[in-house]
């Protein structure tokens, strides 16, 4: 079983590695890989138990990418009522939204914020949870941005 699961890891890694997005695609390929690996462990018995793990990676490394890429693909309304609730939502307060151009509704929740301070600055930094729907389908995703000089939010983790 053991074995299986690092299979499993490693192939999703694998998969994702194939994708040309960014950040948010090869995220969501590896969660999803992982998690449809674990559940295809669940599912399958006696001799079919590897290929539902192999299918369960596939199935989950696909769909974790395809919601992933949307993310990444915010466009410039997305970016912009994103750092309006990073500017001015607190802590657990929810906004969202739907693009009509992607038929995505996006829902973006600070969780946190801190300062960080370096040798030159200190800045602002929110961690936050967004919820991307698409096609019937939600995906969670966790992140970190800082408010740059000029007020602009930066996702940097």
């Amino acid at each position: 079983m053991k074995r299986f699961i690092i299979f499993t890891f490693v192939l999703a890694v694998a998969l994702s590695g194939c994708s040309h997005g960014s950040g948010n695609t090869l995220g969501g390929a590896v969660i999803g890989g992982v998690a449809g690996g674990v559940i295809g462990s669940q599912i399958g018995k006696g001799d079919g138990k590897t290929a539902a793990i192999i299918g369960g990676t596939l199935a989950g490394a696909a769909l974790g990418g395809y919601v992933g890429s949307y993310m990444d693909r915010m466009d410039r309304r997305d970016r912009e009522r994103m750092a309006q609730t990073l500017e001015h939502k607190p802590s657990g307060a929810s906004s969202e939204w739907y693009n009509p151009d992607t038929r995505t509704v996006y829902t973006v929740t600070p969780t946190r914020t801190y300062e960080e301070s370096t040798s030159a600055e200190t800045r602002y930094c929110r961690e936050y949870t967004t919820e991307v729907k698409v096609g019937g389908k939600t995906k969670q995703a966790y992140g970190t941005a800082c408010r740059q000089p000029d007020g602009s939010w930066e996702i940097v983790r």
